[in-house]
C-alpha cells in the first residue's frame, strides 16, 4: 500500500507559476501590475499574480488569431489533435497531485476531493474530447442526383473561456476540451481567486505539443480582463460560467462589440424534492446533506432548497441534521476533511449575511450559522440548516453559494412541482421517489436542464449540462458541447 501523502509538507515545497501565458511562454502583465493571491485556508498570501488588462487580452487574442490563421492546430489532421490532447490528459494525470494541491491552497476545498474527484474528472474530460475528435462526422444532405449538399462543422477561430473559482480547472476543462478538439485557439481567464492551476496547466499544454498561441491564459479581474474579453472585436465566442449577474454583462458586451457568440452557465437554486415514498430515506438524507455541503456549498447546482413531503418532514429533517455534523469545517490539507473553507473573506461575509436575512425573515435556524475555525485566519462557515422556510423568503430565492440549506414543506406532487419551478433559475433539480410513474411526471414538469432521480450528483462527461431560464443557455459536457465551438457550413455543388 502506498504511503499517505503529507500534503502540508508538499505545500511547503510547491512552486507557483504566477505570470500570464501568451504565445507559448510566460510573460508579465504589460502594465507590470500584480495582485495578491490569498489562500482561504489561513488568509496568507500564496503569490503575486499578473494582473492582466486590455493590452494583455489584445496580445493573447493576436497570438490566438495568428496561430489559427497559420492552421498548425486548426487544420491539423484529426488524429494529430487527438494524440496531442491525449498527451495533455496524460500530463494532467502525471501532475495531478501538484494541480490538486494548487486548487486546495487557492480556494480551500478538501484535498481528498480535489485529488480524487476534480483532477480525475479534468483528465477524463480532456481524454474524452480527444477520443471524440476522429469520431464525429459531417453530413451529406439529400439532393437530386446532379447535386451534392455538404454540411460541415468548422472551428470558430479564437474562443475565450471565462471560468469560476469553485472548480477552477474542471470548469476550464469543460470548455478548453471541446474548444481545442474542434480546432480553435483559446484565451482562458481564470477567476482572480483561483488562477494557479490554470496558469500551470498552460505549461503542460505546451509540453503536450499544443502549438504556440493556441492555449493562452490571462489571469485578472472581471471588470478589467473579463470586460476586455467581452468587448473584444476579434474574439469569436465567449464561454462563461459564473453568476447570472455577470453573465448578463457578457450579453451586453457582445451586442456592443462584434456580436460574438456567447454561451452562459449561470446561477442555480436547485430544488431537492423528497417524497414520502422515497426508496431509502437514510440515503435521501445523505444525498440532501452532501448536495448542499459538498465544496462548502460553493456549487452552482447545490441542492439548497430541500422540499419535503409534510408527513415525513420532522423525521427527515432530523436525519439531515444528524448527518450535517459530519461536515464540520476542517483542515483542507487533511485527507479526511469533508468540508473546507469559503473561497475568500468576502464570500464568507456574504454567506453569513444571508444567515442573518434568514433569521430576520422568520425562518428557524436549527444548525450552524456561524463562522468556524477563526483561530486559523481562514474563512470557514459551519454547515447551516434553516427550517420552516417559505419559498418567497430571500434565502429561498437568491443563490447564496455557501453551506446553507432551506427546508420547505409541500403537500402533494403538484404542490412540489409548483414550489420547485417558482424560481428564476433552472439549472438542476433532484427528486426522490419509488414510484416510476411519479418520477417521469415530475421530471417532465420540472423546468431544469438536468433532473436527477434518487440522487443529487448523477451523470458523467457523456451527459450535457446547462440551464433553463436565468441559469443560462448552451451546454457543457457531451458531444453537444462541440456545437458551441463550431460553425455549420452548407456547401451545395451542382454538376452534369
Amino acid at each position: 500500500m502506498a504511503a499517505a501523502i503529507d500534503w502540508h509538507a508538499q505545500a511547503k515545497g510547491l512552486e507557483f507559476r504566477s505570470q500570464a501565458f501568451i504565445g507559448g511562454k510566460y510573460v508579465a502583465a504589460a502594465s507590470g501590475e500584480t495582485f495578491e493571491n490569498i489562500s482561504p485556508i489561513d488568509g496568507k498570501v500564496l503569490a503575486r499574480v499578473a494582473s492582466c488588462d486590455r493590452e494583455d487580452i489584445d496580445r493573447a487574442v493576436m497570438a490566438g488569431r495568428a496561430a489559427f490563421n497559420k492552421g498548425t492546430w486548426a487544420n491539423a489532421a484529426p488524429k494529430q489533435r487527438k494524440r496531442t490532447l491525449q498527451k495533455l490528459a496524460e500530463l494532467i494525470v502525471k501532475h495531478a497531485d501538484e494541480l490538486a494541491l494548487l486548487e486546495t491552497l487557492d480556494m480551500g476545498k478538501p484535498i481528498g476531493f480535489a485529488r480524487s474527484v476534480d483532477l480525475n474528472s479534468v483528465a477524463e474530460t480532456v481524454r474524452w474530447y480527444a477520443e471524440a475528435i476522429d469520431k464525429v462526422y459531417d453530413e451529406i444532405a439529400p439532393t437530386a442526383k446532379n447535386a451534392l449538399g455538404l454540411i460541415t462543422r468548422e472551428p470558430l477561430g479564437v474562443v475565450a473561456a471565462v471560468v469560476p473559482w469553485n472548480f477552477p480547472l474542471l470548469m476550464a476543462a469543460w470548455k478548453f476540451g471541446p474548444a481545442l478538439a474542434a480546432g480553435n485557439s483559446l484565451v482562458l481567464k481564470p477567476a482572480e481567486q483561483s488562477p494557479l492551476s490554470a496558469i500551470r496547466v498552460a505549461e503542460l499544454a505546451a509540453e503536450a505539443g499544443i502549438p504556440e498561441g493556441v492555449f493562452n491564459v490571462v489571469p485578472g479581474f472581471g471588470e478589467t480582463a473579463g470586460q476586455a474579453i467581452g468587448r473584444h472585436m476579434d474574439i469569436d465566442a465567449v464561454a462563461f460560467t459564473g453568476s447570472t449577474e455577470v453573465g448578463k454583462y457578457f450579453l451586453k458586451y457582445s451586442g456592443e462589440s462584434n456580436m460574438k457568440i456567447v454561451s452562459l452557465e449561470c446561477g442555480g437554486k436547485t430544488p431537492n424534492i423528497v417524497f414520502a415514498d422515497a426508496p431509502n430515506l437514510d440515503g435521501a438524507a445523505q444525498g440532501a446533506a452532501s448536495g448542499i455541503f459538498f465544496n462548502s456549498g460553493q456549487v452552482c447546482v447545490a441542492a439548497s432548497r430541500l422540499l419535503i413531503e409534510e408527513r415525513i418532514h420532522d423525521e427527515f429533517v432530523e436525519k439531515v441534521k444528524n448527518i450535517a455534523a459530519n461536515f464540520q469545517p476542517g483542515d483542507p490539507l487533511a485527507t479526511g476533511t469533508m468540508m473546507g473553507s469559503m473561497v475568500d473573506r468576502s464570500q464568507m461575509d456574504r454567506v453569513l449575511s444571508y444567515v442573518e436575512k434568514g433569521r430576520k425573515d422568520g425562518a428557524t435556524l436549527t444548525v450552524g450559522g456561524k463562522q468556524a475555525r477563526k483561530d486559523t485566519g481562514g474563512y470557514y462557515v459551519e454547515p447551516t440548516i434553516f427550517d420552516n422556510v417559505a419559498n418567497d423568503m430571500t434565502i429561498a430565492r437568491e443563490e447564496i453559494f455557501g453551506p446553507v440549506l432551506s427546508t420547505i414543506t409541500f403537500k402533494d406532487m403538484d404542490d412540489a412541482i409548483r414550489i420547485a419551478n417558482d424560481t428564476i433559475y433552472g439549472l438542476q433539480a433532484s427528486l426522490w421517489t419509488n414510484d416510476l410513474t411519479k418520477a417521469h411526471k415530475v421530471a417532465r414538469a420540472l423546468r431544469a436542464g438536468t433532473v436527477l432521480v434518487n440522487n443529487v450528483d448523477g451523470g458523467g462527461i457523456e451527459m450535457p449540462f446547462g440551464g433553463y431560464k436565468q441559469s443560462g443557455f448552451g451546454r457543457d459536457k457531451s458531444l453537444h458541447a462541440l456545437e458551441k465551438y463550431t460553425q455549420l457550413k452548407s456547401t451545395y455543388i451542382t454538376f452534369g
